[in-house]
């Protein structure tokens, strides 16, 4: 089936990453209602990070990743599907939206787990953060140790 090419848009290009900010703070909101401990980890939380000292270096991502303790996953699910995200089981993330696509879904990442088997070490925990202006964010620290996953001992 062929791609249909829309003309050029700022409008969209900017559209983009504001669904992106919408969906994080959707999401923490939920959480934070819910007296759920949780940070925002991945790709946005290193370009907030960055942002906060070259604001040219920031790189913007779809999908929002979310670090939270394993044992609370049942009320994680009821607080972001009352926000409006959809668990998906095969991809084991939160939709946006019954329609939404995996590549802008809400992914957990589980405070003291590796992401992955062949990661060098665990994720962080969730008491690892900061307060940011409008959610929490995991540390520096322990941010560059989860992106830096593939450095062997």
């Amino acid at each position: 089936m062929p791609i249909e090419l829309k003309p050029f848009s700022w409008e969209r290009m900017i559209r983009a990453v504001e669904k992106v900010r919408e969906r994080t703070l959707r999401a923490a909101r939920a959480l934070q209602s819910a007296g759920i401990p949780y940070a925002v980890a991945g790709g946005n939380a290193v370009a907030a990070w960055l942002a906060r000292v070259d604001e040219a270096a920031v790189r913007n991502t779809r999908d929002v990743d979310i670090l939270v303790r394993r044992d609370d996953f049942e009320k994680v699910k009821t607080a972001l599907e009352a926000a409006g995200f959809h668990y998906d089981m095969e991809v084991d993330c939160f939709l946006d939206g019954a329609d939404g696509s995996v590549r802008e879904a809400v992914h957990l990442l589980y405070a003291g787990e590796r992401v992955r088997p062949d990661y060098v070490s665990p994720s962080a925990d969730v008491t690892d953060s900061v307060p940011a202006s409008e959610y929490q964010i995991v540390d520096l620290l322990p941010l560059v140790q989860m992106k830096l996953h593939f450095v062997s001992r």
